[in-house]
């Protein structure tokens, strides 16, 4: 059924809205044999170059980006690359579930503009006046990974909770919208 397919996109392009490489890497891994064959851009490169980039990128979300200089940069960063890092991974998800062209560029771009308000939710907690505490960092990664694995595993439940991120964006943008009125 289509729902099921969109649901599966909408998490794993939540995921990506989470963190960038980690997402990839599970694609990668959970592709099989034939590693990244389903991403358009990693399937041109070698398997270990990508392994290596992608594990040395997630290794950084994880472990660096837990401190509020080096956060700055990373922010930036996946800023400027979880749009097209969505577009990637719902392309490769569209591909493994063998959906029609025009979905999957319609999805993709759904997914990229999740990824990116959720991306844009992220920025915005880090430069409020009182910055989050440091558990919820880690509460980001464990759902960045449960994402990833509900796409293929369990893609309804990924894909309502992604829903559920998308209404804290919209929720959270409303509030700091009067918030910023009443100043």
């Amino acid at each position: 059924m289509l729902i099921t397919e969109i649901l599966a996109i909408l998490s794993i392009a939540a995921a990506t809205g989470l963190r960038v490489a980690l997402p990839l890497l599970i694609i990668g891994l959970m592709s099989g044999e034939k590693l990244w064959g389903n991403v358009p851009l990693l399937s041109q490169l070698p398997p270990t170059l990508c392994i290596g980039v992608l594990v040395s990128w997630s290794a950084a979300e994880l472990m660096l980006s837990k401190d509020s200089y080096k956060q700055r940069i990373f922010q930036i960063a996946e800023l400027i690359l979880s749009p097209g890092v969505a577009v990637l991974a719902a392309i490769a998800v569209a591909r493994t579930l063998d959906l029609a062209p025009w979905i999957t560029v319609i999805t993709a771009v759904v997914g990229a503009l999740l990824a990116l308000v959720i991306q844009l939710l992220q920025v915005g907690w880090f430069y409020r006046p009182k910055r989050p505490p440091a558990w919820l960092f880690f509460v980001i990664d464990g759902l960045c990974v449960m994402l990833a694995f509900l796409t293929f595993d369990a893609p309804r439940k990924g894909g309502l909770i992604a829903l559920l991120l998308l209404w804290l964006v919209i929720r959270t943008s409303y509030v700091w919208q009067n918030w910023s009125r009443r100043r």
